[in-house]
């Protein structure tokens, strides 16, 4: 047992350091705050739970099963990481407006943060197929299968949870530099350019 956990910690923090765009959504958010940035992380592990809880009960299998589904989910998630982008751009350029008239503009509810990391996971067709492939292999032999799939899911959400927190923590101390309106507008800008290509490609993809 205690081999298979070690082996399922390692595997989630390969899974955690595998660049995506709940990643770049995290650091965008914690741009603006610790408290964005936090909220934004539990609203991501919402959604790995989430996707674990369902792969639990073998109901992604449907997704995996039916090319339509799976293909209506695909475009549901692109165009999300398509308006995410589109909102980084965005914030780009409010934050050249607020450089040069020294005016600042509103900060994101809690709430918005953590729904954006939710919804984020959430319309990603694959972070269902994932958890579906992922979280069996590390059930223990006779184990019961839905309690230890649901018991995964929650060890890997929390997991998660402190592991995107240090990216959040990082990002709070680089504070003095990263909050020059500058720094700040250049990031917002390449994160969007990514967001974007990351909804393209997902749009493309067969």
């Amino acid at each position: 047992m205690l081999t298979t956990l070690i082996a399922f910690l390692g595997a989630c923090t390969l899974v955690a350091a595998s660049p995506g765009p709940s990643t770049v959504l995290i650091i965008k958010q914690a741009l603006h705050s610790r408290r964005s940035g936090f909220l934004t992380v539990l609203g991501n592990e919402t959604g790995v739970f989430v996707w674990g809880v369902v792969a639990a009960f073998g109901l992604t299998a449907l997704l995996t099963a039916s090319e339509m589904a799976y293909d209506v989910m695909r475009i549901v998630g692109a165009v999300v990481l398509v308006w995410f982008g589109i909102q980084a751009l965005r914030q780009a350029r409010r934050a050249k407006a607020e450089q040069e008239t020294g005016w600042e503009g509103t900060q994101k509810s809690g709430w918005a943060s953590y729904r954006g990391g939710l919804l984020l996971n959430l319309a990603n067709p694959k972070a269902a197929v994932f958890a579906l492939s992922f979280l069996p292999q590390f059930v223990p032999e006779g184990a019961p299968h839905l309690p230890a799939m649901i018991g995964l899911a929650a060890l890997w959400a929390v997991y998660e949870v402190g592991y995107y927190g240090l990216y959040v923590w990082f990002v709070g101390r680089m504070k003095n530099v990263l909050s020059r309106a500058g720094v700040r507008r250049r990031l917002e800008q390449v994160s969007g350019g990514v967001l974007l290509l990351l909804g393209v490609r997902m749009a493309l993809e067969s």
